[in-house]
């Protein structure tokens, strides 16, 4: 009848924290029961007595195998999916989420092939991709995304601003966003917005140049609070106007994202923010330490008081999601930029994440462990529309289970993580970290053994639910 049985897991079913059995068969969870009531002569009965078991880890923001510009001129390539879905299990993240780079000359279906040769037969974990569009979008491809969300790939991501000097044809004008943003509602889609002010930006830039204030530890003025200010209020009132969109706002950094979003959502338009675990426990000031580039990633990392909000938000259920913004790299190319205008962005972080943040929320802050799993796991499979399939532990859902142990806990350490040859994490410490990890019904990890199989990941097919596109959602 069953394959594993988890008898005595304090688990967090979509009711609540419950004491109970979980029975696994195949791929699927397929009974949840009293403690002490499930049986079968032929399951591995595991007794977790004592330990959280919650739905596994999502992290919505990763970016794998993508081609980095060095300032050096070196050509550098991020971690592989093998490297960073490795690292993910062992932190007790089970799905993945990275990006389709949509170029104005492809096609949507070559782009997403090339993605998936990448992918396919080389993840541990399950994954899924958002389609990211660049540049002036053509006719022709605005024609394919409706078509391609039908497919399963149910997110479109859109920058409105170019990033650095050096990455011009990346951001798309207000226009084709408008036009992107019809399309994508039409077809059922989310629409995920990386928006800072490109105008402030680029400003920034050249006036600090032009200043000789070029220094790492000045990011924070070039990708400043008012450049969210403006963006986010832009996007928001552009989408507020096309009926049936909705928006997820990436890495909301700063007061004024967190405000903007509140307002949005106060007045009923289905917008959703995420943030990153480097806003939540760094500020600008952790620039000016030795290697400050270990913090860094783009938009730049802010104040004290736009952390306190990012909390405050959090906990009222103004903000939606934790993730990482994933780029897995070496030290010495994380720390090789100096200057605000050839830093490394993204982090290692996907391993340490989930134990990271439950410690940070239920812990020291007061959370509780229903709201945590939320914000690490079920929120962003209901915004981004893998749940009940992914981020619940419930009859019929995937058997995504990750057993968080209190009695292995300590201090986050390069050398005992799997990831790459730092952390910035480096020393924090974390109260719980996974004894077991299950993908599927397959236990992957296992104190500490990795037992997973390459070609097991599994690409996700996402449909965004009518609760989530009229703003009920969540």
């Amino acid at each position: 009848m069953f394959d594993i049985i988890l008898q005595n897991a304090n688990a967090v079913l979509p009711s609540g924290l419950a004491l109970s059995d979980i029975g696994i068969k195949g791929e699927r969870i397929t009974a949840i029961a009293a403690p002490g009531s499930l049986f079968s002569d032929r399951a591995r009965v595991i007794d977790v007595a004592g330990k959280l078991v919650v739905p596994g880890g999502i992290d919505p923001h990763i970016h794998c195998s993508r081609p980095m510009k060095i300032s050096s001129g070196e050509k550098f390539t991020s971690g592989s999916p093998e490297q960073v879905s490795r690292a993910a299990l062992h932190g007790g993240t089970t799905t993945l989420m990275d990006f389709v780079q949509c170029h104005p000359e492809e096609t949507l279906e070559h782009s997403i092939g090339e993605t998936d040769r990448l992918w396919e037969g080389q993840c541990y974990s399950d994954y899924a991709y958002h389609m990211t569009l660049h540049g002036s979008v053509p006719p022709k491809q605005l024609d394919e995304i409706g078509e391609a969300i039908g497919r399963g790939y149910a997110s479109v991501k859109m920058f409105t601003t170019d990033l650095t000097p050096s990455r011009r044809g990346r951001m798309l004008n207000y226009g084709d966003i408008w036009e992107v943003l019809k399309i994508v509602a039409a077809a059922g889609g989310i629409s995920a917005i990386h928006a800072e002010d490109n105008d402030i930006v680029m400003h920034m830039y050249e006036k600090l140049i032009r200043e000789d204030r070029v220094a790492f530890e000045n990011m924070a003025e070039v990708h400043n609070t008012l450049s969210e200010d403006l963006a986010f209020n832009r996007i928001i009132r552009l989408a507020e106007n096309v009926e049936g969109a909705a928006l997820y706002m990436m890495h909301t950094s700063a007061s004024a994202g967190v405000a903007a979003v509140e307002r949005s959502r106060a007045q009923g338009f289905p917008i959703y923010g995420e943030t990153l675990h480097q806003y939540l426990l760094y500020t600008a000031e952790d620039y000016k330490r030795p290697n400050g580039q270990l913090y860094h990633t783009y938009p730049s990392i802010k104040y004290q008081a736009d952390q306190d909000d990012l909390w405050r938000s959090l906990k009222s259920g103004g903000l939606h999601a934790i993730a990482t913004d994933e780029v897995c790299c070496p030290l010495r190319i994380k720390t090789l930029g100096k200057r605000i205008d050839d830093a490394t962005g993204g982090n290692s972080g996907v391993e340490p994440r989930l134990c990271l943040m439950y410690t940070e929320m239920v812990e020291k802050r007061g959370f509780s462990v229903e709201h945590f799993v939320d914000l690490t796991s079920s929120n962003i499979a209901k915004i981004m529309g893998m749940y009940p399939q992914k981020g619940a532990i419930a009859v019929g859902s995937d058997a995504d289970l990750v057993v968080l142990d209190p009695d292995a806990g300590g201090e986050l350490d390069a050398a005992r993580l799997h990831e790459t040859d730092y952390t910035p994490w480096q020393g924090w410490h974390v109260a719980v970290w996974p004894k077991i990890t299950m993908l599927r019904g397959r236990i992957v990890v296992e104190d500490g053994e990795f037992k997973a199989d390459l070609d097991y990941g599994r690409w996700v097919p996402r449909k965004v639910s009518q609760p989530i596109l009229s703003g009920t959602g969540v």
